[in-house]
């Protein structure tokens, strides 16, 4: 029997390979990440004793890295148990709970004829192709060369251009003996009972192939030349193979992409950004994995194709007014949707500037700074609702506070809308903090008396609030993180150095990030200088004690006391010995993650007081007001940073579990 493509999908999209393979191997715990759909197990190909064999909920495909052997759900079940296709297809459906299509004479013919479809989308791409390269193409090719765009790029996009002509596709086609009814189901020509005669459906427009998920053309979007079109941008009409609101312009080529460059900073994630030439200009300057809606908002069908493609994707929209709504719709659209590992980052480029503007001059340095600066959802909605109104009276901080609770609570995981609550009740107390004894009323910022005024972040706003240094919060200095201690940023690099020394399995995992790790501290940064070589030169002893005895050897005796007795002190038991492993492995991931951000905002933060500086001594007041409201945010986001749960008592509150027995707080 022949299953369609789109059956398949369904399926496959259900059902987690994981567990298909879970009932054949046992997941090994050390090296498995279920909240990423990340698993690790001794291959079910062949005998070994160490997993090397891997599998991802997220791409749908298993590797193993010994034998070689690679596939997905129904290539595991036919390899492994010798299970014919159709069968292979019944366990899998069975396990999504749908039931096998019946055979049917007229959805075969239909998949035939999808199929006849699909090869008249390719002579329609090739025709278009070919017009480019014609005489009749010269300003479509001299409107690209304007644009930027090299030879390689056009061939790799599979630019086109449709002439002016009415008729000169339908003719061509038809003279291929392409039946009327397939160039008008491909949509075509524009036909109709109103319509006497069908005619082309693209007329004088640079065509931009769009791809399906299996790189087969179905449907075009065409670029006016003309400045006089009634519009600038079209794609096709809706079809039988071309649902606009289902397709990512780019989907299988930012997919290799992001796949290929999985763990390399922004590379192995997705970035939607707004048209086709934005998706082709990034593609040009080394950016793959970019894609874009076909000019209309996201839509929850398009949301989830990122999501298959990367956990949290980046959506890149202009800083204009429009740009801002469109960002808003989105996080509108994403909130109800949001799990654990799977959200959005929103970046906002420069008022005026596309990505096409900023990457043609310049090459891809101003975009990344762009990538980079990428907000998470939280901070946009945060932002939105508390940055444009004033707050001078308690009701109005009322209604603020309630509709941000209403906002929060369309998320359907309970974990993550919890989460968004503490967040949200965290910015909330900052952001309404009393004023310090002696010091400027923060609730400048609420515009009493017309006074204060409102940045982006929601801040108070001026220079005096922006000259405000940014202290702990309360409920953060009675905690066991900096109780005794004066630099949040100190101790949690003690956290990273201890837990990597008696946790070591986490250099198997994450040996390049842990090898990058940038201690501020000395002592910290000679430690790190000598447990890298022991690690790496251990092979099959890696373990505490070698690593332990090694570094003893070398000196460092006396630090590793200190270290344990600082971090029994602070009570923060995931970077002990007695830890569990899971434990261990999210409270180095959680102390990671805030290290990283916490040092690229302090140095944004002495960069903007440079910049400051400057513009004063030249006495710059127009450029020194963005500063300040720049430089208020940065302050927030710190003050935001040291309130995170995680900071406070993430890491002690994890470790309840230990090795064979309980911890005692006491």
């Amino acid at each position: 029997m022949r299953f369609s493509n789109s059956f398949l999908d369904e399926i496959r999209d259900r059902v987690p390979i994981s567990a298909v393979i879970g009932r054949r191997v046992t997941w090994d715990r050390r090296k498995t990440n279920v909240s990423r759909g990340d698993y690790w197990a001794c291959c079910p190909f062949h005998g070994e004793k160490s997993p090397s064999f891997h599998c991802e909920d997220r791409k749908g495909r298993y590797h193993c890295f010994g034998c070689g052997v690679s596939g997905d759900h129904f290539r595991f079940l036919t390899d492994l148990e010798g299970l014919s296709f159709p069968e292979a297809v019944q366990q899998i459906a069975d396990l999504a709970g749908i039931a096998l299509p019946q055979p049917d004479p007229q959805a075969e013919k239909r998949e035939k004829e999808r199929m006849s479809l699909l090869d008249v989308m390719e002579m329609a791409a090739r025709f278009f192709q070919d017009q480019l390269q014609s005489a009749g193409g010269a300003k479509a090719r001299a409107y690209l060369r304007d644009r930027g765009l090299t030879g390689r790029t056009i061939e790799t996009f599979r630019l086109g251009y449709a002439s002016e002509s009415r008729n000169a596709l339908k003719e061509s086609l038809a003279g291929k003996g392409v039946p009327k009814e397939q160039i008008e189901a491909c949509g075509l020509v524009r036909h109709g009972d109103d319509i006497p005669v069908s005619y082309d459906y693209f007329r004088d427009r640079i065509m931009f192939p769009i791809l399906s998920s299996r790189e087969k053309v179905i449907a075009f979007g065409g670029r006016a030349m003309s400045p006089d079109a009634p519009a600038k941008y079209m794609n096709s009409p809706e079809t039988e193979l071309f649902h606009k609101g289902q397709v990512l312009y780019n989907f299988a080529r930012a997919r290799r992409a992001a796949q290929a460059g999985a763990g390399k900073s922004e590379a192995g994630t997705i970035i939607a950004v707004e048209g086709y030439m934005d998706v082709i200009a990034l593609s040009q300057a080394g950016i793959d994995n970019a894609v874009a809606p076909l000019g209309t908002a996201l839509t929850e069908n398009q949301l989830d194709l990122l999501w298959k493609m990367s956990p949290q994707p980046i959506l890149c929209f202009d800083g204009d007014g429009a740009g801002l709504r469109a960002a808003s719709r989105a996080a509108d659209l994403a909130l109800p949707l949001l799990k654990p590992g799977r959200s959005v980052r929103f970046a906002l480029l420069p008022d005026g500037k596309d990505p096409d503007d900023l990457v043609k001059h310049e090459g891809r340095a101003p975009f990344d700074k762009v990538l980079s600066e990428a907000k998470p959802l939280v901070d946009v909605i945060w932002q939105r609702e508390a940055a444009s109104a004033n707050f001078d009276t308690p009701e109005k901080r009322a209604e603020l506070e309630a509709r941000l609770k209403q906002i929060i609570s369309v998320i359907a995981d309970e974990n993550v809308r919890r989460y968004y609550q503490q967040d949200i009740r965290d910015r909330l107390n900052s952001f309404f903090a009393p004023a310090p004894r002696g010091g400027n009323d923060r609730r400048q910022g609420f515009q009493r008396g017309g006074g204060g005024r409102m940045g982006q972040g929601g801040t108070p706003q001026g220079p005096r609030a922006a000259g405000r240094g940014v202290g702990i919060s309360d409920r953060l200095a009675r905690s066991g993180l900096v109780r005794g201690y004066g630099d949040l940023s100190a101790l949690r690099e003690s956290v990273l150095a201890l837990t990597i020394v008696n946790h070591p399995q986490l250099l198997l995992e994450e040996y390049d990030e842990i090898a990058a790790i940038d201690f501020e501290n000395r002592d910290l940064q000679r430690f790190w200088s000598a447990m890298l070589p022991a690690a790496a030169t251990a092979g099959a002893n890696l373990s505490r004690e070698y690593l332990v005895k090694r570094l003893s050897a070398e000196g460092f005796d006396g630090l590793l006391r200190s270290l344990d007795q600082q971090i029994r002190n602070a009570r923060l038991w995931t970077a002990t010995e007695q830890a569990a492993m899971e434990d261990a492995r999210e409270g180095y991931r959680q102390a990671l993650s805030l290290h990283k951000r916490t040092k690229a905002l302090r140095l944004q933060k002495i960069e903007l007081e440079r910049e400051i500086a400057e513009a004063t001594e030249a006495g710059d007041a127009g450029e020194i007001e963005p500063l300040l409201r720049a430089l208020s945010e940065v302050q927030l986001e710190i003050l935001r940073m040291e309130n995170q749960e995680a900071i406070i008592d993430g890491f002690g509150v994890l470790s309840g579990r230990v090795k064979g027995a309980a911890v005692s707080h006491g």
